[in-house]
């Protein structure tokens, strides 16, 4: 007899708003939802629906901002994504794509439609989710990883029930291309009807799924619809998730918490306030670099 994961809870997004003139973006997490600080080491997400943005001329998107002390990690499902940091990088991601950032110790970074999508315009879906890092690495020099489709780990379900895309973690021995700081296992699984994916996490890993498209049965009997995020409480038991329709699309996000103080301000996450104002003043004085990148 199966013994499934209890859910804690099933809960919506904040209301849409715009972040930049780019991202129609509803807050998941911690804004959207009443459970605060409970899913270290995620801090925040972000979910941009389905969306048809029309032509530009003008490239959408959010300009020259700093970050320290976690890392960004947006992932694309529809349109292209630019990334461009003082450091350097400069990646642009696709449908199925992910660029994982590490802020660290500090950089200024801007994300923005892709110069051809601005101009031709069109559906655009995509996620971004601030990870935290503990305090021994929130100084860790800044670092990008462009994480292509091509790259993920891969896995077919029973049955010709779906696909399991891998972008951190293992599933079934397959792993992803991800490097992280602490453990988290971070799926992506496309259903056909009736397919069925079963989870083995650890039980104090702070665990959620959601449905980014379609409809899927949890644990055999709770059904979960688009846009809704699916909370496990940090009991023992497997986690199955079932396609309902050949559209299904789920999200797994799991992590191992980080056992201390948050302090977050803007885009600065750390340890203290103390070390939040720091943070402040570095970027103020230049120590973070400038905005001509």
């Amino acid at each position: 007899m199966t013994t499934f994961r209890t859910i804690d809870g099933i809960y919506k997004g904040a209301p849409f708003h715009m972040v930049g003139d780019g991202f129609r973006v509803s807050n998941y997490f911690p804004s959207g939802t009443n459970f605060g600080r409970r899913f270290s080491p995620f801090i925040l997400m972000d979910y941009n629906a389905p969306f048809v943005f029309p032509p530009s001329t003008e490239v959408k998107g959010v300009g020259a901002h700093p970050h320290r002390g976690f890392e960004t990690v947006t992932i694309a499902y529809e349109g292209h994504i630019e990334h461009h940091d003082n450091h350097g990088n400069h990646g642009i991601i696709g449908p199925g794509d992910v660029q994982w950032m590490t802020a660290g110790s500090g950089l200024l970074h801007k994300e923005y439609h892709e110069r051809e999508f601005s101009k031709r315009g069109g559906l655009f879906q995509m996620i971004q989710l601030w990870v935290n890092l503990p305090r021994a690495h929130k100084m860790h020099a800044p670092k990008y990883q462009e994480l292509l489709s091509s790259q993920m780990g891969r896995t077919e379900l029973p049955d010709n029930g779906g696909t399991v895309r891998i972008i951190a973690g293992a599933y079934n021995g397959v792993k992803g291309p991800a490097q992280t700081f602490t453990p988290i296992h971070l799926f992506d699984i496309s259903f056909k009807a009736g397919g069925k994916a079963l989870f083995e996490l650890p039980s104090s890993y702070n665990t959620a799924a959601m449905v980014l498209k379609g409809s899927a049965k949890i644990n055999g009997e709770t059904t979960a619809k688009e846009g809704d995020f699916v909370l496990f409480a940090n009991t023992a038991g497997e986690i199955e998730i079932e396609g309902l329709t050949d559209d299904a699309t789920v999200i797994v996000l799991s992590g191992e918490p980080i056992d201390e103080p948050v302090y977050q301000h803007g885009p600065f996450v750390m340890n203290s306030k103390e070390e939040i104002v720091q943070a402040f003043q570095d970027f103020q004085s230049g120590k973070m670099g400038n905005t001509n990148f």
